[in-house]
């Protein structure tokens, strides 16, 4: 089996990012770790969702995922883009697209007003050269077993460096083209499903401790 892996190549300046089947492939241009935000998240959503895809070998022992933060105009595909699929876990939610191919995740995004896309870190072989180690977790309320220290706290360094970080996008012109958004319409390029409640709830037993009411 062809493991779910890319590669950064510092002769091309780009990360390559792989489904795990090899079908779908693409690039995270000029990556390094300034220009990027990488953390650990814990929240229930992110949990979820790779137990919806059946892919909970890319999370950690409590639960967490290791995110890379980028800018969404960064992020291309040269290769099985027809394969693309997205979901919502409730209709105001974020979008999370994967590959139809092998449940590979590929980009997550609260919608494309706001210009960055979360990428799973085991879709590139060798992240902490092309994008350093995490600086940070979150939502540790919600991880699996012991609450990793300080996770479960409000970060303000990591706060102020991701507004930091969109502002330069925006300002940059880094919000467009979007990898999964037309610009013209604000639809989504590529077929997305919402969750009903009860295919959410019954994801919840799979996680850490339930999230306070809302």
């Amino acid at each position: 089996r062809q493991r779910y892996l890319g590669y950064c190549t510092h002769m091309s300046h780009d990360a390559e990012l792989r489904c795990r089947c090899g079908e779908i492939a693409g690039r995270v241009r000029d990556p390094a770790p300034q220009s990027v935000n990488r953390v650990i998240c814990y929240c229930d959503d992110c949990q979820a969702y790779l137990h919806h895809l059946g892919r909970t070998d890319l999370l950690d022992e409590h639960g967490g995922t290791d995110v890379i933060q980028v800018a969404a105009s960064s992020l291309s595909f040269q290769r099985g883009a027809e394969r693309i699929v997205g979901l919502r876990l409730s209709p105001k939610g974020p979008y999370r697209f994967y590959t139809s191919c092998c449940q590979t995740p590929l980009g997550n995004m609260v919608s494309p007003a706001i210009p960055f896309i979360g990428i799973v870190a085991q879709g590139f072989q060798g992240a902490d050269d092309c994008f350093g180690k995490p600086i940070g977790e979150i939502y540790g309320q919600y991880a699996i077993g012991s609450t990793p220290p300080g996770s479960d706290k409000l970060n303000l360094r990591l706060m102020l460096r991701v507004i930091r970080l969109m502002l330069s996008w925006r300002l940059g012109g880094k919000a467009w083209p979007h990898p999964f958004f037309d610009r013209t319409t604000g639809a989504s390029k590529y077929p997305v499903t919402t969750l009903t409640p009860a295919e959410r709830e019954a994801l919840r037993p799979l996680c850490g401790p339930r999230p306070a009411a809302r």
